[in-house]
This record gives C-alpha cells, sequence and structure tokens, in this order.
C-alpha cells in the first residue's frame, strides 16, 4: 500500500488570497488526517502568466499559516524533459495529432462544452492542404468516465462529447496544464488530490490521460469556492486581497469555518500550528458534501 499523500498546487500569478488559503488547508488537512505526506508543486509552467516574487511569497504565507509541507518543493517549470517524454510515448502509440486550428477558427464552428469550444475533429484525420501544426491534440474515444469525489459525490462525464478531442502541447510550444499535472501527480506519489470544485471538469481529462499512460488515479475531493457578493469566484482576477501572514491565526479560523470546523472560543488568538492539530482531528469532508459554493465571511 502507497503511504497517503496529497498535494497544494499553486499557479505564482500572484499571493497567496482567502480562496487558495481555502484549497491549501482542504488539502493539508485531508493528507494529514490519512496519516500521510502533503507537498507542494509550484505549477509555473506558463511563463507569460507568472509574477515575479509571487512563488516565494506563497510559499512565505504557507509557512506563516502553519502549513509546513514534506519534502522539497517541486518546481514545473524544471520539468520539461518528464513531460515531453510523457508525449513522446503518446506519439509513438498514435494517442496524438498535430492540430493547426486557430482558437479564432473554433470559436465560429464549434459548439459549447464544458471548458470552452468543443473540438469538431478538424485535423484528426491530417493536416488540411496548407496548413502547419501549432497543437498537439490527445485523440479521445468515445466512452464515460465516472469517479466517485469525496465531497461532490457521483461524477460522470463523456470527455468525446463534452470536450472532444484536447491540447496536450500548446501553439506556444508549452506543455498543456493537464498533461502535466498528471505527470507530475505520478511522479510525486499523490493518491488523493483535494482542490477547488473549479477544477471538477478537468478531471475526466485527467483521468482518461492516467489511462492513456497507464499512470494510477487518485482520489478527488473538491472543494467549494469562496464566492463574492455577485457570486463571482474569489480570486486574483477579481481582486482578492493578498493574505496578512501577521493575521494568520484570524485567516485559519475564518478557513476552517467555511470547511464546517469551527474552533472553539478557548482556540481564539490560538497560534497556527494549534489550530491546525485541533482541525486535523475534526476533518470530516462528508460536511461540505454537495457545497460548490460558499460566500466569503
Amino acid at each position: 500500500m502507497h503511504q497517503p499523500c496529497g498535494r497544494f498546487a499553486p499557479s505564482p500569478t500572484g499571493p497567496l488570497h482567502l480562496g487558495s488559503l481555502l484549497a491549501a488547508v482542504g488539502s493539508f488537512l485531508a493528507a494529514r488526517a490519512a496519516g500521510g505526506r502533503w507537498l507542494v508543486r509550484v505549477e509555473d509552467i506558463d511563463p507569460p502568466r507568472v509574477v515575479a516574487g509571487a512563488a516565494d511569497a506563497i510559499l512565505h504565507s504557507l509557512e506563516a499559516h502553519g502549513l509546513r509541507w514534506d519534502g522539497e518543493v517541486l518546481w514545473q517549470s524544471q520539468r520539461a524533459d518528464a513531460y515531453h517524454a510523457a508525449l513522446e510515448h503518446l506519439r509513438r502509440v498514435g494517442l496524438v495529432y498535430p492540430c493547426a486550428c486557430t482558437r479564432r477558427e473554433l470559436a465560429a464552428v464549434a459548439r459549447a462544452g464544458v471548458d470552452g469550444p468543443v473540438y469538431p475533429g478538424t485535423c484528426r484525420a491530417g493536416l488540411p492542404p496548407g496548413r502547419s501544426a501549432r497543437a498537439w491534440r490527445l485523440r479521445v474515444a468515445d466512452g464515460r468516465i465516472d469517479f466517485r469525489d469525496a465531497i461532490q459525490g457521483a461524477q460522470t462525464q463523456h470527455p468525446a462529447t463534452a470536450v472532444g478531442d484536447f491540447v496536450v502541447q500548446r501553439a506556444d510550444g508549452l506543455i498543456a496544464y493537464q498533461l502535466a499535472v498528471v505527470v507530475d501527480d505520478a511522479f510525486q506519489g499523490v493518491t488523493q488530490v483535494v482542490r477547488g470544485i473549479d477544477l471538477l471538469t478537468s478531471t475526466a481529462r485527467q483521468i482518461y490521460l492516467q489511462q492513456c499512460l497507464d499512470l494510477p488515479r487518485p482520489d478527488y475531493a473538491h472543494l467549494p469556492l469562496l464566492v463574492d457578493a455577485h457570486g463571482a469566484k474569489l480570486g486574483k482576477q477579481t481582486g482578492a486581497r493578498a493574505l496578512d501572514p501577521a493575521h494568520a491565526s484570524d485567516n485559519l479560523r475564518r478557513v476552517l469555518t467555511i470547511l464546517r470546523l469551527s474552533p472553539p472560543a478557548e482556540l481564539h488568538g490560538a497560534p497556527p500550528d494549534t489550530l491546525l492539530q485541533w482541525a486535523v482531528t475534526r476533518w470530516n469532508p462528508a460536511a461540505l458534501a454537495g457545497m460548490d459554493a460558499c460566500p466569503v465571511p
């Protein structure tokens, strides 16, 4: 049996905010409650989106909130060889093909899916005459992906109709998120993925890639998102404020309350380590069953 292992995988596009702390704490509690390891991976695979200094600020904020990880931080920017080896394997077995389509072309002809246009298969049988390859897509066979989410319950998706053949290497040459995350989870021995529900629709694609690459499937749990007064996801794009490490205990109490783990009055003002130790013994994902959103407290 593999030791339980969770992970928090932030993108360094800005500082840690309350929504990302929720994901970090949820994944930390799940891993520690199972007696497992908790890892941190910096998903800096997309250089145009990386903000200078953001990764260091995130790591410092995690430590200030008592969220100490096991082992070394894994940086996706240092993992290109592993991603390209996986892509080459998919090429050898005929599961990927070059695609010449632009986003504008797809938007004009494709129907909407769970995460944008569903690829209509334009280049599946070969590149159109006079066109050059821009990206590489995975051939998605007809079929159903079923999995049970520890928070959101039974899930079903038909990737071929919900997404279509999806990109695994982008037009700019960068490896796509879906492939990178699958390769890294297997490499790190991740057995449980606890993250925000905004990534729930990606899970079937990741499971499909795990099947194509003969990689193990982790267990999944998708936490409710924090939303503002207008119902918009709390995030960097909506002006979420950076957390002040000086108020780490207060920040943790807010997050634990969202996770249905309201600390008692006697823990008011307790240091982060004490709050987290208390919460680990009470972690119960079933208390969040079916929750997809929660207003910012």
